[in-house]
């Protein structure tokens, strides 16, 4: 089983991409389960989604303490928030930044794989919104290959409808320009 946690803001998307996570796996023929951990936050506060992939049934209903992948959509997060608390030593962290691997690695002091991509600026870019969910399901494809890359792309188009082809076109940017090391 592959356990992910996913740090962002209140409406940046991180429950949806959890979301779309699983829709992607279950889709493959595999078990999966996504779900948020959060209260009465605003619009902004950090926020949790959780997303479990498995080629057996999941059982377990609690939240990721010791995940194998953490993914942060914003780089603010960075400085205020835990985002590698658990992460298992052999363990990846995702994270939408300007900065490189190495510059992760040494400001979070952790020794696991890191993978980095300047989301906001892809978004922003392709999306003219600063929403960085599908960006960085793209690099979260590209850094782990947790799901098969064009396995995203149905749920992307039955979730965004009329707006689907530039999320498709921000995850297909943010896949192409992760920087993995």
């Amino acid at each position: 089983m592959i356990e992910i946690r996913f740090h962002g803001r209140g409406g940046q998307g991180a429950v949806t991409s959890a979301e779309l996570l699983a829709i992607a796996a279950i889709n493959e023929g595999r078990y999966a389960q996504a779900f948020p951990s959060f209260g009465p936050e605003r619009r902004g506060a950090p926020v949790i989604a959780y997303c479990r992939i498995s080629d057996r049934q999941i059982r377990i209903r609690a939240n990721i303490y010791d995940p194998d992948l953490v993914l942060v959509l914003d780089g603010s997060i960075l400085g205020i928030v835990d985002v590698a608390a658990g992460l298992k030593a052999d363990g990846m962290l995702v994270a939408n930044t300007h900065m490189s691997p190495k510059e992760i690695r040494s400001k979070l002091h952790i020794k696991q794989r890191v993978a980095t991509v300047n989301a906001t600026k892809i978004a922003m870019e392709v999306l003219g919104l600063p929403i960085t969910n599908t960006t960085m399901l793209g690099s979260l494809i590209k850094a782990t290959g947790v799901v098969d890359r064009e396995s995203v792309i149905e749920p992307l188009r039955n979730r965004f409808g009329r707006i689907a082809e530039k999320n498709i076109l921000a995850y297909q940017r943010a896949f192409d320009e992760t920087d993995v090391a």
